[in-house]
């Protein structure tokens, strides 16, 4: 089993990532370490609150297939960052596959991860003009570019950027992943049934509710 980390900060989008963690764990049975800077709780933008499994300090980025980093309304606390900068400086020149979306290659950029790199990002042009260490030139406007071990994505492209990574790692989600529309189910695609051994274990499990 690889095993794969979610960078958490203050402000992080869960819902740019959502796609790629549910399909990694649930479709895929790979395991997910949520790193921070401290061991502390940390606020999503949609409000949840996250707690870390591992801190950069415990954690070695070497121990990980991939790093994903999702994106941030304000990237400025996760850029200064010291602690979660240095963890991403140790994975220059590592096999590591890093995984970033939104404005979150910004934080790429400052480590060093994204030097001689074709990239794309959803933040706003301005915040490369700001940045020396933000290498202008190699800002490619797609929805997803791949480039070496990086991958990148605008946020609004989140389903494409879940399917790159997955393909990077040899996972097949079908070419329509996660797009299907409701008229296109029938009344039979949307009755569910569990497998007989899977019924069998829910009636366990419900045992322990009401013996």
């Amino acid at each position: 089993m690889r095993r794969f980390a979610v960078l958490l900060y203050p402000n992080f989008s869960l819902q740019e990532i959502t796609c790629l963690t549910s399909a990694l764990t649930v479709w895929f049975g790979e395991e997910i370490d949520f790193i921070a800077s401290e061991d502390r709780e940390y606020r999503s933008e949609e409000g949840l609150r996250v707690m870390p499994t591992r801190t950069a300090a415990e954690a070695r980025i070497t121990d990980y297939a991939c790093v994903i980093l999702p994106g941030t309304i304000d990237p400025l606390p996760a850029l200064f960052d010291e602690k979660l900068m240095g963890f991403l400086r140790s994975g220059v020149g590592s096999g590591v596959v890093f995984a970033a979306i939104s404005s979150a290659p910004i934080l790429l950029s400052r480590a060093g991860l994204l030097r001689g790199r074709k990239f794309t990002a959803g933040y706003f042009m301005q915040m490369a003009e700001t940045f020396d260490f933000v290498e202008k030139e190699n800002f490619i406007h797609e929805a997803v570019v791949e480039d070496g071990n990086v991958i990148t994505g605008i946020g609004m492209f989140f389903r494409e950027f879940a399917q790159a990574v997955l393909l990077r790692f040899g996972y097949d989600a079908g070419e329509r992943f996660m797009r299907d529309t409701p008229e296109e189910y029938t009344q039979e695609d949307l009755t569910f049934y569990w497998s007989d051994e899977d019924y069998r274990e829910f009636l366990q499990e419900l045992g322990a509710y009401a013996p």
